[in-house]
């Protein structure tokens, strides 16, 4: 009877031990599900806030946000999209270079790919010649235009401001012609030589805003653009998501009035001499996160005497990748394959 009640005993206080160890496992499986639960949730609302706040600031024309923030924001958006569609996306870019084609999803319903790049070719009043020799040569009009964009993802526009004295024949001849090839982004400021650093920030800003491509690239009316080259050249760094793409300088800062390139802001720049690394003015490509922050915080960066300092300017300090791409030079027009040629008129 002694050793059957010690046995029992035994049974019994192994069988407390194993409840309590499997209570204790109960109880940190479910601590631990509540942790993962309350982290994924505290994401999801820090997504959301990011989002919501883009969204406020934007609608108010205001741009309070930091650049941690603002590049938190473009990542959060970006992560959005379908991983199906993007996987989708670069294999055919892989298997197809730069050609952009519509696919179908296993509904049969026709996908829309986002254009690979949109292209502002910034004009001035009195230069249709250069206009009509664009669409001549590169850019097509109607029909021919819109081929372009479906097939190969190339969307191209001629961007122009308002004249100073609004309404007059000026604007009524860009109204017209536009009205003819619907061909242009026509911004609401003022044409002037000394307006172009601003007129190139809003470009890039409405650009962002009106098309979600992959790259967008500030062009002169006076160039011919190899379309194929340019479409090849972009596929190969579409893996970088900050990129700065162009015939890079550090040209000379100018400090007498009375110069050409004069820079009334000469003294900001170390030397004196010499402004910092950027593109040079007569093509150069940001990619699609790049021109998604200069929309957000068009209102607080500041221009420059030259559209392309001042585009490198907007980049400085933040963790993008400068590409020196010898074909954007005016040196290769000479020496070897250019993405674009001086047009004759």
């Amino acid at each position: 009877m002694m050793q059957s009640k010690g046995s029992n005993s035994k049974v019994s206080n192994m069988v407390f031990r194993t409840r309590i160890s499997s209570l204790l496992i109960s109880m940190f499986a479910i601590f631990a599900s509540f942790y993962v639960a309350g982290r994924l949730w505290q994401d999801a609302q820090n997504r959301v806030y990011l989002i919501k706040e883009l969204d406020r600031v934007t609608g108010l024309g205001q741009s309070a946000i930091s650049v941690d923030d603002t590049l938190k924001i473009i990542a959060c958006r970006e992560q959005h999209k379908t991983l199906s569609a993007v996987e989708m996306d670069l294999a055919i870019a892989r298997q197809e270079g730069f050609t952009s084609k519509h696919s179908s999803d296993t509904s049969g319903a026709v996908l829309k790919r986002k254009p690979l790049v949109v292209i502002g070719v910034l004009t001035r009043f009195g230069r249709k010649n250069n206009r009509d020799a664009i669409r001549k040569a590169w850019m097509g009009i109607g029909e021919t235009l819109k081929k372009m964009e479906k097939e190969k993802g190339v969307v191209s526009r001629f961007v122009i401001g308002r004249s100073a004295d609004r309404g007059d024949s000026l604007d009524r001849s860009i109204d017209d012609e536009n009205g003819q090839t619907n061909d242009f982004i026509i911004l609401d400021q003022v044409e002037a030589p000394g307006e172009l650093p601003k007129k190139v920030k809003m470009f890039f800003a409405l650009a962002a805003d009106k098309w979600d491509a992959d790259f967008y690239a500030k062009v002169n009316d006076d160039v011919y653009v190899n379309i194929d080259a340019l479409g090849a050249t972009l596929s190969s760094h579409l893996n970088k998501p900050r990129v700065y793409i162009g015939c890079m300088k550090s040209g000379q800062v100018f400090s007498e009035p009375s110069h050409k390139w004069y820079e009334p802001d000469w003294w900001k720049f170390g030397d004196k001499k010499s402004y910092f690394r950027h593109a040079s003015g007569e093509m150069y490509v940001i990619s699609g996160a790049l021109a998604k922050f200069i929309s957000i915080n068009r209102s607080l960066l500041r221009t420059y005497a030259h559209d392309d300092v001042s585009a490198g300017s907007w980049f400085i300090g933040l963790n993008v990748k400068h590409v020196d791409e010898g074909k954007f030079c005016c040196s290769s027009w000479s020496t070897g394959p250019s993405l674009f040629l001086p047009l004759s008129i």
